[in-house]
C-alpha cells in the first residue's frame, strides 16, 4: 500500500529526529520528560524541569518541501504568570488545557536540509543554542513555580 505524501513526510521526520536530533541531544546532558505536552503526543526532551522540548512532526506534513523541516516546541509547562516582556511571537505565547491549565510554548522551524545538502549540525547547534535562550529568560521566574 503506497503512502500519502504526509504519511511518508511524518516517518521521515520521526526517523531523523529519532536517528540524529535525539541521541545528540542526550549526549548534551538532554534527558526523557517526564511532562506531556498537550497537544503533541511524542515524548520531549529537558536539561531542567524549567523547559521541555518537544518535536511536531505534523505540522506541515503535507507540503512537498517537508521532508527537510519539522518544527521544534519548547514548552514551559508551569501555569504562572510570566513578564509581558516574555510574551509574544519571538518569546512565548499560550496553550490552553482542557483542564483550564496555561502553559507557555515557544516554537522555531528547524530546517535541517537544504537542496541537496543536509545541515543537521547547524540545525542542531541552533536548537541548543535556542534552548540556552529561552532557559535564560525563564530562570527569574522560577521561583514562582513552587
Amino acid at each position: 500500500m503506497p503512502l500519502n505524501i504526509s504519511d511518508s513526510n511524518k516517518i521521515f521526520r520521526k526517523s531523523i529526529i529519532g536517528g540524529f536530533f535525539e541521541p545528540c541531544l542526550l549526549d548534551l546532558d538532554f534527558k526523557k520528560s517526564p511532562v506531556r505536552h498537550p497537544v503533541i503526543p511524542d515524548e520531549g526532551l529537558m536539561q531542567s524541569d524549567l523547559l521541555h522540548v518537544f518535536f511536531d512532526v505534523e505540522t506541515g506534513s503535507d507540503y512537498p518541501d517537508a521532508d527537510e523541516w519539522f518544527i521544534v516546541e519548547f514548552l514551559f509547562p508551569h501555569d504562572v504568570k510570566i513578564p509581558d516582556s516574555l510574551k509574544g511571537a519571538d518569546y512565548f505565547t499560550t496553550i490552553t488545557t482542557k483542564d483550564r491549565k496555561t502553559f507557555w510554548h515557544h516554537r522555531e522551524l528547524i530546517r535541517y536540509k537544504h537542496g541537496k545538502s543536509k545541515k543537521l549540525q547547524d540545525a542542531l547547534d541552533f536548537l541548543e543554542s535556542k534552548y540556552k535562550d529561552l532557559h535564560g529568560m525563564l530562570e527569574p521566574i522560577q521561583k514562582d513555580i513552587n
